[in-house]
């Protein structure tokens, strides 16, 4: 069952925000650009790792990713 979570929104925001294609922030980060897909329709969540990955090629903190904020300001 694919459902919109924050993540799948935010994943596909972001990506489409740097004018990247699925295939494209696939190969960035690695994975496969089905993996990105399942991620932005919501049948797969990504794991710790993953979810550091994205937030760091999308520049956002990942309490962003998870909806957890509206702020996206990437903080170290």
């Amino acid at each position: 069952m694919n459902q919109q979570t924050p993540i799948s929104m935010r994943v596909k925001t972001c990506r489409k925000a740097l004018k990247l294609s699925q295939k494209q922030l696939a190969a960035v980060l690695g994975m496969h650009q089905q993996t990105i897909s399942a991620y932005e329709t919501g049948r797969l969540e990504p794991g710790a790792f993953s979810l550091l990955c994205l937030a760091d090629a999308f520049k956002v903190s990942v309490d962003y990713l998870l909806g957890r904020t509206n702020d996206p300001k990437f903080i170290r």
